[in-house]
């Protein structure tokens, strides 16, 4: 079940967009000549945005077996989910329990292409071709509507999304839009750049890229202003933290290796 339908005028394959230079930052082949030109410039001011990049991942698995197992999670809405890269959300949770019911959400057509081979053939899971910019587009739409029961828990997915909101857009009205709606018992899943762990002017220039080149702005953010975020929700812990540090399930990195992980992480309980 997809929105996947639009203009092929709406694909554009020489303007780095930040879901496909997230692709390759994993090390996938589903970009294009300017998301690796872009994505390469960002590496060469932070090497460390690989390590970012695949920590995220792994918070990922960590929030949604967590969501499922502990607090009875049964549908999810992943906005900015990006170019799929398995196991993608639905097959996380579905390894905890096979019913969870997902709705997929991104701005980028291309991933659109995508959603019906990679995310919604294998039933209760759907992609809508929708901006977090337009919140209540992504709560009314026919796709999320058919999937989601908000009189139940709802598990909203923010992953590597809001710091590519500018100030004036209202990341923080934009949130509270869409966990509005969400029943108590729902949880907020959550990760964010920052700068905070070290890299100065290193991440200006990388910051920059996105500003200059790439359909978005980037403003990475400390720590008072990502926590705002989870208003109305209480952080499991152990609290908003260092992606690689909410609830390792392996090795840690070392103390040489965790400035790499440039991005808070942390999941809330309505």
């Amino acid at each position: 079940m997809s929105d996947a339908g639009f203009s092929p005028e709406l694909i554009d394959t020489t303007t780095p967009h930040p879901a496909r230079m997230y692709d390759y930052y994993l090390g996938g082949k589903d970009n294009y000549e300017a998301d690796q030109r872009a994505a390469r410039r960002v590496l060469d001011a932070l090497p460390g945005i690989r390590e970012t990049a695949r920590g995220n991942r792994d918070f990922m698995h960590r929030a949604v077996r967590t969501v499922v197992a502990e607090h009875g999670i049964r549908q999810i809405i992943d906005i900015g989910t990006g170019i799929p890269t398995s196991p993608n959300t639905h097959e996380v949770a579905r390894g905890v329990r096979s019913d969870v019911r997902v709705v997929y959400a991104d701005n980028d057509p291309i991933v659109a292409t995508y959603a019906d081979a990679k995310l919604t053939h294998s039933g209760d899971a759907g992609f809508v071709l929708a901006d977090i910019r337009d919140p209540q587009g992504i709560l009314d739409h026919p796709v999320t509507r058919q999937l989601i029961d908000f009189d139940q828990p709802v598990a909203l997915m923010l992953l590597a999304v809001l710091h590519f909101l500018r100030d004036d857009e209202n990341p923080a009205g934009i949130v509270a839009s869409l966990t509005a709606s969400l029943p108590a018992g729902s949880c907020l899943i959550l990760s964010h750049g920052s700068p905070d762990f070290g890299g100065g002017s290193a991440v200006n220039k990388a910051t920059g890229v996105y500003n200059r080149e790439s359909t978005v702005s980037a403003r990475i953010r400390s720590y008072e202003e990502v926590l705002p975020f989870f208003a109305g929700f209480e952080l499991l812990d152990p609290g908003l933290v260092q992606v690689p540090l909410w609830r390792p399930d392996g090795a840690l990195p070392g103390a040489d290796a965790l400035p790499r992980y440039m991005a808070y992480a942390g999941v809330g309980v309505k």
